[in-house]
């Protein structure tokens, strides 16, 4: 523990003082040496002295301005680093376009489904993804978290940290109105990537691509991404959002056979496939789905891992304060239920 100001606690004597004072006159209605030994009232006697001592202890404390620095601290949890990265096109904002169909019978899962595919239904990608993504952060306190949210070009919005309040706070600020045109995912992946530069390696390391669209990226870009991601050890999930007229994430033969190059999507499907490096693609037409990778995402994701937290300064100055506040009001009330001559 510091203090703002140390030479204050030479006062701190001063708070004996009331282990010595005398007390006051007695009634006169009697001799006080006549009447018997009273436990009692010499505790009360005891309690009071000690209440005026920490009235003054505490106050001195005070003044001085106790505080723990900064510090760094270990901590042990389950979770990943995870790169959030937004895709913020201007397809982003666009709705899923899917219709909620005919409400099912009964009251059981499809009637859940039906009434969240209603309540989404309308409202842009990019506001979904934000919230489940709030959501699925909020959830998994132990992971450390970056952003980055990216059309043309990338924009960092947090470096990795585990405050959860920060997290939160860039997730809500990636709303920047109307998303541009183009999309070069390619760059933004580079950009994410380089976040683990020089991070010791911790546990599970996760890029998290959310975006409704793909990229036909040079080969140079190819090579410079796959190294990058065998270099840092990083799994790569794409949850992709499949609008209403998209062909989806090609597979199967069709991908093999290369009918799949005239798509971006199913292009970069099958990059980050070939890769050699953990990956996983989530296809989702409609919130819900999306919502189930997230879930996914974080039961496959949950290893050990260690960190070292800055911890910021604590002041006491107030503990201080209301502990003197506290012995002074009953030293108060003892005054108030004085009995005077």
């Amino acid at each position: 523990m510091s203090f703002d100001a140390p030479w204050l606690l030479l006062a701190l004597p001063l708070a004996l003082l009331p282990l010595w004072a005398r007390p006051g006159p007695w009634l006169a209605n009697t001799w006080a040496a006549s009447q018997p030994r009273d436990a009692a009232s010499q505790a009360l006697d005891t309690g009071l002295r000690a209440a005026a001592v920490l009235a003054l202890a505490a106050t001195v404390l005070a003044l001085a301005g106790p505080h723990r620095g900064e510090q760094t601290v270990e901590r042990l949890g389950r979770g990943a680093e995870i790169v959030l990265l937004l895709d913020r096109s201007r397809s982003m904002d666009q709705s899923f376009g899917v219709a909620a169909g005919p409400a099912p019978r009964g009251t059981g899962a499809d009637a859940v489904t039906h009434y969240m595919r209603l309540r989404h239904q309308g409202r842009p990608k990019s506001q979904v993804a934000r919230e489940l993504l709030a959501r699925f952060a909020a959830g998994r306190p132990d992971d450390a978290y970056a952003m980055i949210a990216f059309s043309g070009v990338p924009l960092r919005a947090l470096d990795f940290t585990e405050k959860a309040d920060a997290v939160q706070a860039a997730i809500a600020a990636v709303d920047i109105g109307r998303g541009l045109a183009e999309t070069h995912i390619g760059l933004a992946l580079e950009q994410a990537l380089a976040l683990f530069e020089d991070r010791p390696y911790a546990g599970s390391r996760i890029v998290m691509l959310v975006s409704d669209g793909g990229d036909k990226l040079d080969t140079d870009e190819r090579e410079r991404i796959t190294r990058l991601v065998r270099r840092h050890r990083v799994s790569v999930y794409w949850l992709y959002l499949r609008s209403a007229n998209s062909p989806g994430l090609i597979t199967g033969d069709q991908a093999a056979t290369g009918g799949a190059d005239n798509e971006p999507e199913a292009f970069l499907h099958r990059f980050f496939s070939g890769m050699g490096t953990p990956y996983r693609a989530y296809e989702a037409d409609h919130p819900e789905a999306l919502e189930q990778a997230m879930a996914d995402v974080a039961r496959l994701e949950n290893l050990p891992r260690t960190w070292r937290d800055t911890v910021p300064r604590q002041d006491f100055s107030r503990a201080a304060a209301g502990v003197a506040l506290a012995a002074v009001l009953l030293l108060l009330l003892a005054d108030r239920w004085t009995i005077r001559a």
